[in-house]
């Protein structure tokens, strides 16, 4: 077994994070804003085959996770997937899997700082664009600099009102079906029938708009590897990791599955708004006159748990290249609290781009669909990278794997059919021109990330 890249010592890493912080840090992770904001469009896409998508990502997305939970718990000197990678791959792969994950969520965190000002002007249009980014990435960093309790905190609040929200909506749209509500504006009685029996069925736009939901839904399960980060820093990881992974299922059938189930049966899908959000259109019919200042307080409060969780997991994962021996040795030096703190504030530093963009009020915004599809691949291909870790550690370390209390399901075919799926769903955003050009950008983030190594972290 290897241990190279560890010391003997105390890491500095405190194991603060107890068994409710890291159930909540996994619900946030599997809850993107996408859910409240974007599900509209997703639904407008496929129609009610919009459930099947979700279903399929989340069960691989689940087969994923537990690799990445065998791996992480098969030895605890592993801080992250970027140490297996490192130790079972090699110093190249954990190289790029730290550093590919830490821009994606760079990028991602800009993007929450922008939307975060965007969110903040519903009930403050005159404010200055920056001040609000600005703001909070000065709190967030505070706040995540003194100790990983306080980030635990603010993701537990943030997780709650997310899962407020959803079980609001599905407990008020289960209430419209019993009374047999009347839609105001289609005339349409609410019904379960609506699932099947409305034009063009279950798949009313085809195969073509099925796929077409497929890649918008996948944004949302961005970060639900969050979980595996936190990990170093959690209380009895043995019991607390698996407890949350083995959660995701009830989760996605919970908080995608039955949220739009709920929305598409209440409304029609083809009378769905792709440009208002379903949930604000449900308490508002309801009568609820500050429906639009609810969802808009929950949409702010995912970008804030996105922006948090991109904060803890960047300082988390150059801490690990840095100790790997593939990034500056300040990044892995640690406050007398514990935290990566040089490693947090540079990642910090990066965000405070959102608040310089919104300075410049300029057309450059247009760029970020492009931006964040090109997180999303490189999100795609960190899972990548955790399914080969798997493949090779069961070929390397048998007994590890035989000793494991947490064993993958289905094991190696299983890693192989993930890869498969995942390697179609780069395919799928080879469809899309938007998706496309994201595609096309990731060789050029590789080929700097190939230099870099090559020139100053590769060993002779």
């Amino acid at each position: 077994m290897q241990t190279q890249h560890h010391n003997k010592q105390n890491d500095g890493l405190q194991r603060n994070l107890q068994n409710r912080h890291l159930q909540l840090i996994a619900i946030g992770g599997a809850i993107g804003t996408g859910l409240f904001m974007g599900s509209g469009k997703t639904i407008h896409l496929a129609g009610p085959s919009v459930l099947l998508t979700y279903i399929l990502i989340g069960f691989f997305m689940f087969f994923i996770m537990r690799a990445m939970g065998e791996l992480l718990l098969s030895n605890l000197e592993y801080k992250s997937f970027t140490d297996f990678t490192h130790d079972i791959l090699g110093s190249g792969a954990g190289f790029f899997v730290g550093w590919t994950y830490w821009f994606c969520w760079v990028v991602i965190g800009i993007a929450d700082i922008v939307g975060i000002t965007g969110y903040m002007q519903f009930w403050w249009p005159d404010i200055p664009l920056w001040l609000p980014g600005l703001f909070c990435v000065i709190v967030m960093a505070s706040m995540n600099m003194l100790t990983v309790k306080l980030f635990g905190e603010m993701e537990f609040w943030f997780a709650l009102t997310k899962i407020i929200a959803i079980i609001g909506l599905v407990l008020t749209g289960a209430y419209l079906i019993l009374i047999g509500f009347v839609d105001p504006v289609s005339g349409e009685k609410a019904s379960l029938s609506h699932l099947w029996a409305r034009p063009g069925g279950f798949f009313p736009n085809g195969i073509s708009g099925f796929f077409s939901a497929f890649q918008i839904a996948f944004f949302a399960f961005l970060g639900i590897e969050l979980v595996g980060t936190a990990a170093a820093e959690t209380k009895d990881p043995y019991t607390n990791l698996p407890a949350a992974i083995n959660r995701i299922p009830i989760r996605v059938i919970v908080f995608y599955v039955l949220a739009l189930a709920v929305i598409m049966t209440v409304t029609p899908w083809d009378v769905v708004n792709p440009k208002v959000s379903p949930f604000v259109n449900m308490f508002t019919m309801i009568g609820i006159p500050i429906a639009a200042s609810l969802i808009n307080l929950v949409v702010l409060a995912s970008a804030l748990s996105s922006a948090n969780g991109g904060m803890f997991s960047t300082g988390r994962m150059l801490f690990g290249l840095s100790r790997n021996n593939v990034a500056p040795r300040i990044f892995g030096k640690l406050n007398i609290n514990g935290v990566p703190a040089p490693a947090l504030l540079f990642s910090c530093a990066f965000l405070c781009l959102g608040p310089i963009l919104l300075y410049q009020e300029g057309s450059i915004m247009e760029i970020f669909t492009v931006v964040t599809t090109i997180s999303s691949i490189g999100f795609i291909f960190v899972w990548i990278m955790i399914l080969l870790s798997y493949i090779k550690y069961r070929k390397m370390r048998p007994e590890l794997h035989q000793a494991s209390i947490y064993k993958m399901p289905g094991g190696v075919v299983m890693a192989w059919v993930c890869l498969a799926f995942l390697v179609f769903a780069l395919y799928l955003f080879s469809r899309d021109d938007d998706t496309l050009q994201g595609l096309l950008y990731m060789p050029v983030w590789f080929g700097i990330l190939t230099v870099a190594y090559l020139t100053k972290y590769r060993k002779p």
